[in-house]
């Protein structure tokens, strides 16, 4: 499987998960400026909609859209625990918090990567994005993951965005423990792996 990443961007996601399940994968890189892979490939040309994450099966099919992937990637190494099985009631309730993901935090940041947002666009940004880590918060102070005991695909793709909260000014502060989930993705050994491959990458382009 090759996975296409930008360093830094929702790719982080399933990087981590990839990471996590154990399975073999090859990086590319996207200069997302000039839509071209570090392997020379016009990057239309792979993921019609010109944004990353992408993945691309052994078999050369595409998978795009992270909560889409990360799906795939755990039902790709069930042992991994990334993902309850399939037709469970857990399971709808990961999809649950994927699209609340996806929805109510993930898109609600695009001002802040606006530099031609309007300053009322951007403080309503963030007080959405408060209200919506506020909920979250809710969830996280009475277990450990956001599904219970288990650290999933949800937890990577969360954790993507309370990394970007920092970049973007948006004040957690209030949220202690948010900054205690944080603290116990980043003591993982894959999600460790994954930001270090990726600041290498960083330092190499």
């Amino acid at each position: 499987m090759k996975l296409f990443i930008a360093p830094g961007a929702c790719s982080l996601s399933p990087h981590i998960a990839l990471r996590e399940s154990g399975l073999p994968f090859e990086l590319v890189t996207v200069d997302l400026g000039a839509k071209r892979t570090s392997d020379g490939r016009d990057f239309w040309t792979i993921n019609p909609k010109g944004y990353v994450p992408a993945l691309e099966l052994d078999n050369g099919a595409l998978l795009t859209e992270g909560t889409a992937i990360v799906q795939y990637i755990a039902d790709q190494a069930p042992t991994s625990h990334l993902a309850p099985a399939n037709g469970t009631l857990e399971r709808y309730k990961l999809q649950e918090w994927l699209g609340f993901i996806n929805s109510e935090l993930h898109k609600v940041y695009g001002p802040l990567w606006n530099p031609k947002a309007a300053d009322e666009a951007k403080a309503q940004a963030r007080a959405n994005l408060l209200k919506r880590f506020a909920f979250a918060a809710q969830t996280l102070a009475g277990q450990p993951w956001l599904l219970g005991d288990t650290f999933t695909v949800a937890d990577g793709y969360l954790y993507v965005m309370l990394v970007w909260a920092k970049f973007t000014a948006v004040d957690l502060s209030g949220l202690p423990v948010l900054a205690e989930y944080q603290a116990r993705i980043e003591a993982r050994p894959a999600v460790q792996a994954a930001l270090a491959a990726e600041k290498a990458l960083r330092a190499h382009k």
